[in-house]
């Protein structure tokens, strides 16, 4: 059941937060004063040109990077000010992120590249096998565990690196122009399987040049020169 509604917790909440940029003495303002509030269970899309901040954005909600100033505040904690290590602990138990180019270890099987993110986690070995293999059958690629991802299309690369962002039971999932590697037919594919997991309850956050796959969503915000200019309910949850 999806908790899209007004009184649905607040799972990720970003005060005035800012990035910038320095290099070569110059100061770069990639994001300025965010103010931002994801319920749980919806379904965000971050639109804006290249240039106007989203990836940037997503990094730092996904704890890949590191804001400038602001407080950010995942599932009621702040994670401002933790060390690298505390960070990747928290992104290991709290967050699942699907890239544009599937990000899978080469010399890795498809089930080993799923399992990897739970071994960090020093997760039992039992409990491993049940996540990772619910994981792939809910991306239907229970079937081609045991290939290496040079074995796999484009698409199928994607629904292993979907299945690999869910098998950990993450808070909220981010995902960054997930369909951008691939054809239509295979894009479409990725993005019913988004919505699949948006309706089984996902909390989902999407970068995307897509305005058809924006419309998928039930949340849009448009970024420009590192400003939220716009956010707008798209559709009923």
């Amino acid at each position: 059941m999806n908790m899209t509604k007004q009184d649905a917790p607040v799972l990720i909440k970003l005060d005035a937060v800012k990035k910038v940029f320095l290099t070569d003495e110059l100061e770069t303002h990639a994001l300025a004063d965010i103010h931002l509030e994801v319920r749980q269970g919806e379904y965000l899309a971050i639109e804006g040109p290249s240039g106007s901040g989203k990836t940037t954005l997503l990094s730092i909600l996904g704890l890949l990077d590191v804001h400038s100033s602001g407080d950010y505040l995942l599932s009621g904690r702040s994670v401002t000010g933790l060390s690298a290590t505390e960070r990747a602990r928290v992104r290991n138990r709290e967050v699942g992120f699907i890239f544009q180019t599937f990000n899978l270890i080469g010399d890795l099987t498809v089930w080993e590249n799923v399992e990897l993110p739970l071994l960090y986690r020093r997760m039992p070995a039992a409990e491993r096998k049940a996540r990772v293999e619910s994981a792939l059958d809910r991306v239907q690629m229970g079937h081609r565990k045991s290939h290496m991802p040079s074995q796999l299309s484009g698409g199928q690369q994607q629904r292993v690196a979907v299945a690999r962002a869910v098998a950990g039971e993450p808070a909220v999932l981010f995902a960054d122009e997930p369909t951008g590697s691939l054809d239509s037919k295979n894009g479409d594919a990725v993005m019913d399987l988004l919505d699949v997991l948006h309706q089984a309850g996902s909390t989902l956050c999407m970068v995307t040049h897509s305005r058809e796959y924006a419309r998928r969503a039930t949340r849009a915000i448009h970024l420009f020169d590192g400003r939220i200019v716009e956010d707008a309910i798209v559709r009923a949850a």
